[in-house]
């Protein structure tokens, strides 16, 4: 009878043998589970900040419809927040636990970046959140079959699409407006990659599914964030506006 594999020690590793088809249950190895914890702890908190900040910049909307949009965007981000907590649950994991080691820093970035007024609101949202889907989109290849499909779900909003639109309708006869929000954009996504950075960084956890490739053997983390960076400058360009 040949051996039993040995259980991957790392995060890495872990996320490889999650994504083999010969792993029935990769949640039972207590790396794996730890580093998806981390994962969708992050998301959950990324979710609701987004949900608490589309509702408050809702208030500051120039016109009726606008405000209803960011609301139904603000109950999209609740929504998604409330399924990666059912996950957690499901895994033994309460989401506050999950969330609390990103609170800090994910609140230090939304207040680096604060909006000046409801268009820079509006940017904010369109950068920040395409950015964050990116990256979750980037690190699900590695995971087991239910956490991609968390991630897809959380992924396949049209939010993206109508603040899209919206911007490309205020920027259209404005000049200066898109020459500030051309700017604002490039400090967002600045600040956005040196976040994920700073994510590696600080959970270790996260770090072997940042630089995994999709069959297992790391990536250079160069290679990661200009694929983040490429994704924003084609978002940018579809607003009329360079990167």
């Amino acid at each position: 009878m040949a051996p039993p594999a040995a259980e991957p020690r790392t995060a890495s590793e872990a996320a490889s043998a999650a994504h083999g088809s010969d792993v029935e249950d990769p949640f039972g190895n207590p790396h794996y589970v730890r580093f998806v914890a981390d994962l969708l702890g992050a998301i959950a908190y990324a979710e609701l900040s987004g949900f608490e900040r589309l509702s408050s910049d809702a208030r500051f909307s120039p016109s009726l419809a606008d405000r209803a949009s960011l609301g139904r965007l603000a109950v999209q981000e609740f929504e998604h927040f409330e399924l990666v907590g059912r996950f957690l649950d499901g895994l033994g994991i309460t989401v506050e636990d999950a969330m609390t080691p990103f609170c800090a820093s994910i609140d230090s970035f939304h207040e680096r970046t604060r909006p000046g007024d409801w268009y820079e609101s509006l940017m904010k949202a369109y950068v920040v959140d395409a950015f964050s889907r990116d990256f979750y989109r980037s690190l699900a290849h590695n995971l087991d079959a239910r956490t991609r499909e968390l991630i897809a779900v959380i992924d396949s909003g049209d939010g993206a699409e109508h603040l899209r639109d919206r911007l490309k309708e205020a920027l259209a006869d404005d000049p200066r407006l898109a020459s500030r929000c051309a700017l604002w954009g490039r400090r967002l996504v600045g600040e956005a990659l040196t976040q994920a950075q700073r994510v590696g960084i600080e959970r270790e956890n996260l770090a072997g599914l940042l630089f995994a490739g999709e069959d297992g053997p790391a990536r250079p983390s160069g290679t990661f964030f200009s694929e983040l960076t490429r994704n924003h400058s084609r978002r940018m360009s579809a607003l009329g506006l360079t990167a």
